[in-house]
């Protein structure tokens, strides 16, 4: 199984944002709208959490990078999200099932997650966002 997985983006990453512009435009190959179950979405400074939340979802796309630039693009976002081998950092990255919407299907992808301080921090004050959607306002929530 190989380890390029396609990447689930909830927040800067997504289409149509900065980071999103900056580091993965022209670099897919398929974007497609999914959703995570069981992870609540919080704000942060600037941009989104996730926690593992068997109560939510989460709502964004599952991007698949194009399979010569990936290792590059995978050393870009790991330190775009501040990601360390030793799990320490602002996020880390996890393979988890991702729904892609309209299809039903779950398949692999990685998600970076709140890491340890992060997560810690969000436990003892939430900052949730009830629609499980970044790029609606934050007071919407969604049906279903």
């Amino acid at each position: 199984m190989s380890d390029q997985l396609p990447f689930f983006v909830y927040g800067t990453l997504r289409p149509g944002l900065h980071n999103h512009a900056r580091y993965l435009a022209g670099r897919c190959t398929r974007i497609r709208p999914a959703v995570l179950t069981g992870a609540a979405l919080h704000d942060g400074p600037g941009y989104p959490f996730l926690l593992p939340d068997p109560a939510h979802r989460v709502v964004g796309e599952l991007l698949t990078l194009r399979a010569a630039q990936y290792p590059r693009l995978l050393a870009l976002l790991d330190e775009l999200e501040g990601c360390r081998t030793d799990g320490t950092g602002l996020y880390v990255r996890e393979r988890l099932p991702v729904t892609v919407r309209g299809t039903g299907l779950a398949e692999p992808a990685w998600v970076y997650l709140a890491g340890p301080a992060a997560t810690a921090r969000l436990r003892e004050r939430p900052a949730l966002i009830a629609s499980g959607d970044w790029t609606l306002p934050h007071g919407t929530t969604l049906p279903g």
